[in-house]
Order: structure tokens, then C-alpha cells, then sequence
């Protein structure tokens, strides 16, 4: 059997221990927010795991994919034959349409599991290209799709929507944890922000006020190059880091919203877009910081 789907999770390969773990099994774990954005390209043991079941066991001698369907000449293709076709690169930023979903449970209850802002990973990916467009497997027949508020688990009607395959404008704040005790002073915002579509990220806005008054952050993607939206010299299909430097010396609410080159924005809060799936949480990121008693300003 070229591939073998292990009945239990006596097989399972090893992970890096600083994962934080949302469910062993099957497992799903997510990097720390600092390990996340230390780096452009997210090294391999800091990608976030979503799996359904245990690890298929691949033998890689007797694996074959076969096409078929609508095409002119369906075909079986070995490992060995595909990696004769030319490989093709491409940086790109895979994201779980339920990242953030941790936050949005918190405006109401919903299902699935419990994602921090970290369930994604930037990586270059390699490959042959395949030009067909491939039927989709069951999880994106009951799952993944956006429903309006409306719609609870009594009256949902699955075939009435679309698998989710875009995602809108999203950011998080990746360099301070939700509530953090911090001395008076300066202090580094930093996190990432993408969008779907091979748009750009037009502006990552930092608020140090709640979201009253707004300043941007720097943006960046590869070393000593100029992030610019649209431009060729930048990844297109891959997030973008930002920082930024802000005096704080009273408890403070800071907040992060991006805008792609389509002049899309995120919404403000997460109760306009809460869904019972729990996917797409792309509102305002938020993260509180507070001023330890020793170090507070008195003014």
C-alpha cells in the first residue's frame, strides 16, 4: 500500500516542544506568537499542525497519483515522474480559515478548535504545476463555509454556500501576549498581516488609544528590500511583518488593522462577523498592556 492511513496515533512524528498544543489528538498545535514572526520564512518545526486524523505513513517507491476525469488522456504518475517535470517556487502564506478563532468564541460560542492568532505559516513552496482544477474532498463539503449570523447548527443548509477559497484583509499583533505587565516606556509592536487574492498590504495602522487615533507601522518582507504593494520585488501570495516602536506609560489598549491595495479594511469588531463555524476572524487585533505599580508615570 503506497499510502497508509495508521488507525491510531502510535506513529505519529515528533514536534517541537514550544508548540502550544490545541488538541493532541489528532494533533493540532500552534507556534508562540514571538516564534512565529522571528523570521520571514517560518522554519518547519514552528509551522502550525492541523490534522483530521493520525499521519499517513507514505511509501514513497510505491506512490503513484493517478488523473483522470475531464481530461484528454487520464494518467498515473509516479514520485520519480513527477519530480522529472520542471519545479516551480513560490513564496505564499498558508493561514487556517480558523485562525483567531479563540477570539471570536469569546462574543459567542462556536465550533472547532481553539486558534491563538498564530495558525499560519510563510514558507516557499515547490512543486510541478498542475493545470486542472481538482474536485474537492469532504471536509470542504461540510465545513469551511461562511454563514451569516442567522444560521445555527438546527437550520444550516450546507449546499447553499461555497467552500471558503479567499481570504479577506487580516493582522494580529505577534510581539506581546493578550494582557501583558510592562514597565513605563517603549515598547516593540510587531506581528504580520496578509490578504488574499495576491493583493498587497497597503498599510498596517498601530492605535495606542483604542482605536481613536491611528499611526503606521513599518512593513517589510525580505531583508534590506523595500516592501512595496504590487510591486515585483515582493511576494505576492506572502504575508507581510510589521513594527512599530510606542511610548506607554499608562495602561493601554493598542490595536492593529491592515488595508490591502483593494483599499480593503478589517472590521472594527468581531460581532459583525461571527459565524458558528468560527472561521474568517479578521477584526481589529487588540492586545492590553499594563503598567507594573513600580514603574508606573505620576503625573
Amino acid at each position: 500500500m503506497a499510502l497508509r492511513g495508521p488507525s491510531d496515533y502510535s506513529e505519529e512524528p515528533p514536534r517541537h516542544p514550544s508548540l502550544r498544543i490545541n488538541a493532541k489528538e489528532p494533533f493540532n498545535a500552534e507556534p508562540t506568537r514571538r516564534d512565529l514572526v522571528a523570521s520571514y520564512i517560518t522554519p518547519v518545526d514552528f509551522f502550525f499542525k492541523r490534522n483530521h486524523g493520525p499521519i499517513p505513513v507514505l511509501h514513497v517507491a510505491s506512490y503513484y497519483v493517478t488523473i483522470g476525469g475531464l481530461v484528454g488522456q487520464p494518467r498515473r504518475l509516479s514520485l520519480d515522474d513527477i519530480r522529472k517535470l520542471p519545479k516551480y517556487n513560490v513564496t505564499a502564506t498558508l493561514q487556517c480559515a480558523g485562525n483567531r478563532r479563540a477570539e471570536m468564541s469569546k462574543s459567542r460560542k462556536v465550533r472547532g478548535v481553539g486558534w491563538d492568532v498564530c495558525a499560519l505559516g510563510n514558507a516557499t513552496w515547490g512543486g510541478a504545476k498542475l493545470s486542472d482544477v481538482l474536485h474537492l474532498g469532504f471536509f470542504m463539503q461540510k465545513d469551511y463555509k461562511m454563514f451569516p449570523p442567522s444560521v445555527d447548527w438546527d437550520n444550516i443548509v450546507w449546499s447553499t454556500r461555497k467552500p471558503q477559497m479567499d481570504y479577506p484583509i487580516q493582522s494580529a499583533i505577534c510581539s506581546l501576549e493578550d494582557t501583558n505587565a510592562v514597565k513605563s516606556g517603549q515598547v516593540t509592536v510587531a506581528g504580520y498581516a496578509l490578504t488574499g487574492g495576491g493583493r498587497g498590504i497597503e498599510r498596517v495602522d498601530i492605535s495606542t488609544d483604542g482605536g481613536k487615533s491611528w499611526f503606521g507601522a513599518d512593513r517589510y518582507q525580505k531583508e534590506d528590500v523595500p516592501y512595496v504593494a504590487g510591486d515585483i520585488t515582493s511576494d505576492k501570495w506572502a504575508w507581510v511583518l510589521f513594527k512599530a516602536v510606542v511610548d506607554v506609560n499608562v495602561d493601554t489598549e493598542i490595536v492593529a488593522k491592515a488595508v490591502d491595495s483593494s483599499a480593503n479594511v478589517q472590521p472594527e469588531s468581531v460581532e459583525s462577523i461571527w459565524n458558528l463555524r468560527g472561521i474568517l476572524n479578521t477584526c481589529w487585533h487588540r492586545v492590553r498592556l499594563l503598567i507594573t505599580p513600580s514603574f508606573r508615570s505620576f503625573l
